[in-house]
């Protein structure tokens, strides 16, 4: 697909989401249009505010827009703890099989963080393992209760091929996979049998593994010796969020989720920080590189080049920098020298 395509604009379905959403998607949306992204937004709802407007958290209107157009960049959406709807992330990868959470982490000049030198993509298996959605209590009184990891062959060979793939085709030179197999040895055991001989077919990538628990201690020391990381879904969760850490948080990591067939979104993995929504003081970075993500997916390569340039650009002044990240601006002006620098 060119950047450019008159009349051809590509279908987005586009969620909002809750709390600092509305204004984060807009601010995106203002982003793509000036670096040229032929993309056609169709806003349906998800999340709290769905649940205000249409008593569902996940209407049959959203799931049947993406399904239709096989593409959708999320807001972050509120998920209640504890009781109430489970959550909609979850829901949304499991009902369209987006096996793949791709989570990149580059250090940014002018972010502050501990390092500078963090270039690591975290690949997480998104289907499966203790997010099976199979827990329940044990007996009638409630004082127990059981949650069950699934790990099958399948799950693991996609999601390690993934992997590997995208180490080949970005030019990456090495996968680590992340287990628990000395404690863990039939789930993570299959894993980790999967990644190892999968790896042979692979010889222009390095490959080697290591236990969870190390990964967090070398992660947060030397962070460099990471390139390409792929895990279980659990695992990934808590690394992935670990990762945004070394790069100045979650507000300026992005997020894609991606199927076997042509079906894929983009978010925001950020929360909704409801004590700032309306004031115009949210950092839509994750957002924008989410979306310039989902540019670079339907090969609008040119448009999500100037995104992530402009971005840069913005971050690295203080003045134009948003306030969470040490910077003096809100979201109007750090959207507005965005488009200024593209």
């Amino acid at each position: 697909m060119s950047d450019i395509a008159e009349n051809n604009r590509i279908p987005v379905s586009l969620i909002p989401g809750d709390g600092i959403g509305p204004e984060i998607t807009e601010a995106t949306q203002r982003v793509v249009e000036a670096a040229g992204g032929n993309v056609e937004w169709q806003t349906v709802p998800a999340g709290m505010s769905a649940l205000d407007t249409d008593r569902d958290p996940l209407p049959p209107k959203t799931i049947d827009s993406i399904t239709q157009n096989q593409l959708a960049l999320k807001g972050p959406l509120a998920t209640p703890a504890g009781g109430g709807f489970r959550s909609i992330n979850v829901a949304l990868r499991q009902h369209f099989d987006l096996y793949a959470n791709v989570r990149p982490a580059k250090s940014t000049p002018g972010v502050p963080s501990r390092f500078d030198n963090v270039d690591i993509v975290l690949i997480r298996e998104n289907t499966e393992g203790m997010y099976s959605g199979i827990e329940h209590y044990v007996g009638p009184s409630r004082n127990a209760a059981e949650s069950i990891a699934i790990i099958t062959r399948h799950g693991s060979e996609r999601i390690v091929r993934f992997a590997f793939d995208y180490a080949r085709n970005h030019n990456r030179k090495k996968v680590t996979l992340i287990h628990k197999a000395n404690i863990l040895k039939m789930t993570d055991g299959l894993f980790l049998e999967v990644g190892r001989k999968m790896a042979e077919e692979y010889p222009d990538i390095e490959f080697n593994d290591m236990i969870v628990d190390a990964t967090a201690m070398n992660m947060v020391v030397r962070p460099e010796q990471f390139d390409v990381i792929v895990t279980m879904n659990l695992f990934g969760d808590i690394l992935s969020d670990l990762s945004a850490g070394l790069i100045g948080g979650l507000g300026v990591a992005p997020a894609a989720n991606i199927g076997e067939g042509t079906c894929a979104i983009f978010e925001a993995v950020h929360g909704t920080a409801p004590d700032i929504a309306g004031k115009g003081m949210a950092n839509p970075t994750a957002l924008m590189r989410s979306a310039a993500m989902l540019l670079d997916h339907i090969d609008q390569t040119e448009a999500a080049g100037r995104m992530h340039r402009g971005i840069d650009r913005a971050l690295a002044d203080d003045a134009t920098r948003t306030r969470d990240l040490g910077g003096k601006a809100d979201t109007t002006t750090f959207t507005d020298a965005v488009i200024n620098n593209l």
